[in-house]
């Protein structure tokens, strides 16, 4: 995970944005930051744009905590 931009927790990947490979590492790397497989990551919106909408699947409660520490990230 890349921090944090004003509202939105930033992720950076070395893939290029070509044919979605960048897009499917940011996917993958929100899933490890989540502890979840990567099926449970789904994007919502912003498929061709560098902004992205994600739903994660998984206990609530653990997801908010995961995303808490993430979010404090300096």
């Amino acid at each position: 995970m890349g921090g944090r931009y004003g509202d939105a927790l930033v992720v950076r990947v070395a893939a290029r944005p070509v044919d979605g490979a960048a897009t499917e590492s940011a996917l993958a790397a929100i899933a490890a930051a989540f502890g979840v497989r990567r099926r449970r990551v789904s994007l919502v919106s912003g498929f061709t744009s560098r902004d992205k909408v994600v739903e994660v699947e998984g206990d609530q409660d653990a997801l908010i905590a995961v995303l808490r520490e993430l979010w404090s990230l300096p």
